[in-house]
């Protein structure tokens, strides 16, 4: 019997190969219908499992938007805390295990009678494998509805170990699923700080002040027009595309930008090095720069850097370059509030593919506090909530990475 590539130390058995029927019992989730009927807001209600109430990272069920009236539950399929339930349409072959009483409808299979050859954390691991999916996938495909049954998933071959290794394997992917968990709670909740802070922090519906404000500043804020604190630069005045040329410099467009604006050199177009030499006859990234997507994805921000190699820059972005009097990261961080979003959308054209012109930008109105230090404490604060979001998201993506290959490896 073939074993997995990658085993905690000490094992060394052969793992076994079964028919999952032989393993388990599987039971069909029903629904009373009209199921409208029974939906009820009475905290007696009983929990109605939809895959909506299923979590994106992780394999627990703990809370579910809706209820169903006692009265359903002769036709319905009651589950409790520990038993495996997995998902046998639309988004199929997906398991996860109960954390709570409930009640499932016909979209779930429920597996019981597990302990005997199970741990469960490892059969919920084992179940939702690109292994298991395959089998799942190519069983269904040979009905007329593109779904699974009790049969279907009865007749598929699972391969496992001695339990004690289940438990390892179980118990070392549950903690992979509660750091990415973790990772990803830590950077939602620094991106909600930020949206509120991107609220507080700059003076709105014509105020002279923010509401939220560094100790020790105390001056009105201005208002000034793009073009009285920059230069606004079309990068690429014809508006052709340059031709592709493999080896070439990266042609930068919206697309290539993430989410916090930075840009990625690996999915641009390359283009013949001769453009970047055209572009940067107008302008030099060694200057504090922004660029400022002005066509479909409009008002998003960019930072334009000098240090991660050559590259040439798409029409639909506007350069922004300023002097050492303006703090680049305020300009960032003021460029992304909700009130510069509104105005520069504002200026579109209306079209089915919107656009600002770029005499539009040079007219855009920025707010500003004089005092440049408080301009800079403003952009280090908003940096350090961009470098913490960032952090995570890697971290978050390293472990999915992780997860994904062991996942590979850890079975057969």
């Amino acid at each position: 019997m073939e074993n997995p590539k990658i085993r905690f130390k000490g094992f060394t058995k052969d793992w076994e190969q079964r028919k999952f029927s032989e393993l388990v019992t599987i039971e069909r989730g029903g629904s009373p219908r009209p199921i409208d009927k029974f939906i009820t807001n009475d905290e007696n209600g009983l929990n109605w499992v939809k895959i909506g109430d299923a979590p994106e990272q992780g394999n627990y069920i703990t809370q579910t938007a809706e209820k169903i009236r006692p009265e359903g539950l002769s036709k319905t399929r009651e589950v409790h805390p520990g038993d495996l339930i997995l998902s046998n349409s639309m988004s199929f072959g997906r398991p996860y295990i109960m954390a709570i009483d409930g009640c499932i409808h016909d979209g779930w299979l429920a597996i019981r009678d597990t302990k005997k050859n199970f741990d469960l954390k490892f059969l919920c691991t084992l179940l939702g494998t690109d292994g298991m999916l395959n089998q799942y996938k190519a069983m269904a495909a040979g009905s007329t509805v593109n779904n699974l049954n009790k049969e279907l998933v009865g007749g598929t071959t699972v391969t496992f170990p001695m339990v004690e290794e289940q438990i390892k394997i179980g118990d070392y992917f549950t903690t992979l699923d509660h750091l990415i968990t973790l990772h990803q709670r830590k950077c939602e909740q620094t991106k909600k700080l930020k949206k509120y802070m991107l609220q507080k922090m700059f003076p709105q519906n014509g105020a002279k002040v923010p509401e939220i404000r560094f100790y020790g500043f105390t001056y009105d804020w201005e208002q000034r027009k793009l073009n009285e604190v920059g230069v606004v630069i079309d990068p690429h005045p014809s508006h052709r595309a340059p031709k592709e040329e493999q080896g070439g410099i990266p042609f930068i467009g919206i697309g290539d930008v993430d989410e916090m604006g930075n840009i990625n050199r690996e999915s641009a177009r390359p283009v013949p090095e001769n453009v970047y030499d055209e572009h940067h006859k107008r302008y030099d990234l060694n200057v504090p720069s922004l660029g400022l997507g002005r066509v479909a994805s409009l008002g998003k921000v960019i930072r334009l850097r000098s240090d991660i190699g050559k590259y040439a820059i798409s029409p639909t972005i506007s350069v922004l370059q300023f002097s050492e009097n303006i703090n680049i990261d305020y300009l960032y961080a003021y460029m992304n509030t909700p009130q510069f979003k509104k105005q520069f959308e504002g200026k579109s054209n209306g079209s089915t593919r919107q656009s600002v012109g770029t005499e539009m930008v040079r007219l855009l109105n920025l707010s500003m506090p004089f005092n440049l230090d408080e301009q800079k404490a403003i952009g280090t604060f908003y940096k350090n909530l961009d470098n913490l979001i960032t952090l995570h998201q890697r971290k978050c993506d390293e472990l999915k990475k992780m997860k994904k290959y062991m996942l590979q490896n850890m079975f057969i």
